[in-house]
């Protein structure tokens, strides 16, 4: 819908945590994670650097579970992937706030800084942010790029886990990198007020696309308003850069090129 096409194909599923992963893994370290809890519901707790414990497992009813399945991307052999920092990163600490947090200038700082200094990479955190903000995640505390094409790539949009909590928050926090840096992509702010119309508004399109998801429904219907709201206040944001800085030093111009590609929000 917002024709960024940085997120695997995604679609839910009811899975049998017992024939459909337990009796069939080959991971050892997995399969001992699985136990029976006092409520006879089968549970796995997966290995991870934290969260993995028995006080975080998924449990079943009683081994039925909803969840997620993503298209796989290219094995590492194939395409190595690199993660990175997001300048944005959150401090993850009580009393300790993270510096773009104090500092209100703290893009200019990052646009000197490679690979924010040439190329679409601070124009695609840019979108990255809208993307983040629509759904509410607070958790983009890095990105993936593809190795081989080092700088001159896109950011794969993955484990947006997060989204959708609150649908009566609106965590603005999350806006602070196009607030502080006031630029988008041309092609993403008219995508933006192309959803923000009544014909083709973003929580009506993105209700349809769901219907034919295994699971459907898939949101309910306040988290579809708050996507409406949240994206009123992107705009707003973006109104106010546009009223202090000027369109032309805000809106970046990247659909002189083929623009075949930007198609529709109608395009299935």
């Amino acid at each position: 819908i917002l024709d960024f096409r940085r997120v695997p194909p995604v679609a839910g599923r009811l899975v049998n945590m017992t024939s459909e992963i337990r009796d069939v893994t080959r991971d050892k370290k997995l399969w001992r994670t699985f136990f029976i809890s006092p409520a006879n519901n089968v549970c796995f707790y997966g290995e991870c650097s934290y969260y993995c414990s028995t006080e975080h497992a998924l449990c079943g009813k009683p081994d039925q579970i909803e969840g997620s399945l993503a298209a796989f991307l290219p094995d590492l052999n194939l395409a190595k992937r690199k993660t990175w920092r997001n300048p944005w990163r959150r401090s993850y600490h009580k009393r300790k706030k993270a510096e773009w947090e104090v500092d209100p200038d703290y893009c200019d700082e990052v646009k000197q800084t490679p690979p924010y200094d040439r190329g679409t990479r601070l124009l695609d955190i840019m979108d990255m942010t809208i993307f983040d903000f629509l759904m509410g995640n607070m958790d983009r505390h890095h990105y993936e790029t593809f190795e081989k094409f080092g700088n001159d790539t896109f950011i794969i949009h993955l484990d947006n886990g997060r989204g959708f909590g609150k649908h009566s928050h609106d965590e603005l926090s999350i806006l602070v990198p196009l607030s502080q840096c006031c630029r988008v992509k041309k092609s993403t702010y008219l995508r933006l007020q192309l959803l923000a119309k009544e014909e083709y508004q973003l929580s009506s399109l993105m209700e349809e696309s769901l219907l034919r998801d295994r699971l459907s429904p898939i949101l309910i219907q306040p988290h579809l308003l708050a996507m409406d709201r949240r994206l009123r206040l992107v705009l707003q944001v973006l109104a106010g850069c546009i009223e202090k800085e000027g369109y032309n030093n805000v809106v970046e111009e990247d659909l002189s090129g083929d623009t075949a590609t930007h198609r529709g929000p109608g395009h299935r």
